[in-house]
């Protein structure tokens, strides 16, 4: 599981008040893997259960951070997804974007900006630093540290996603109508800042809203670093929020 560190004080300084709940990556690189899904699509349940099936893989946080994100443009068909967003899908379009792709596919899945299909291996790349978090679950506080083991030679900014797990769905309408879905790694709410500093150490404070669906079973934290405009991670932290 992921280590839990003592950050900090100017990290500790971000949340005052109640302690907060304290993540860190490591100086290994661990992998954001991303999944674009909609409820509305016959081909993402398979896709979606096998991300699932990561809550009990022992690299969870320690060696990939896994999120969910939703897309609208399959709502035509009759069922419009109540996890999607417009924002959602504009990402997964700056990802066609960038591999200079025409169209944009569900389930499609990214790993470290990439297009990715499970069970490919992945070239190790070296180890980009250390990234520690701390978030206040009351307030949706949250203080950003990264340590790269480089220079980092640009602008940095920090990117972080509440997720939902154990969320269902029963679908009556669309390509998936009779079926009830399940859900985890959700994005439910997230946001972004620039991180000032230098080569050393870049920080930054922000704050999350809260979660649209707070009767999710489960939440969870995932925060990302990446160059300023730009998709690809240079490294990710996360973990639990609750049980």
């Amino acid at each position: 599981m992921l280590r839990l560190l003592v950050v900090a004080a100017w990290l500790a300084s971000a949340v005052s008040g109640a302690a907060g709940v304290e993540f860190a990556s490591g100086p290994a690189r661990v992998a954001l893997v991303e999944l674009f899904t909609s409820e509305g699509c016959s081909s993402c349940p398979p896709a979606e259960r096998w991300l699932a099936d990561r809550r009990t893989d022992p690299g969870l946080w320690r060696d990939f951070v896994p999120v969910a994100w939703h897309v609208t443009y399959w709502d035509h068909l009759g069922w419009p997804d109540r996890l999607a967003r417009r924002a959602f899908t504009e990402r997964q379009y700056a990802y066609a974007a960038a591999w200079r792709r025409d169209s944009v596919y569900t389930p499609c899945f990214v790993r470290d900006g990439r297009e990715w299909q499970p069970g490919h291996d992945t070239a190790a790349d070296a180890p980009p630093g250390l990234l520690q978090v701390r978030y206040q679950s009351g307030t949706g506080a949250l203080g950003v540290e990264f340590k790269p083991a480089a220079p980092a030679g640009a602008e940095l900014e920090a990117h972080a996603a509440i997720l939902g797990g154990g969320l269902r769905t029963a679908v009556r309408a669309g390509e998936n109508s009779g079926r009830t879905l399940e859900h985890e790694f959700t994005v439910l709410a997230v946001a972004q800042v620039p991180l000032a500093g230098a080569d050393a150490a870049f920080r930054g404070h922000l704050t999350l809203p809260a979660p649209p669906d707070p009767a999710a079973p489960r939440h969870a934290l995932a925060v990302w670093v990446t160059r300023r405009g730009e998709l690809t991670p240079l490294q990710a932290a996360g973990g639990w929020l609750g049980p």
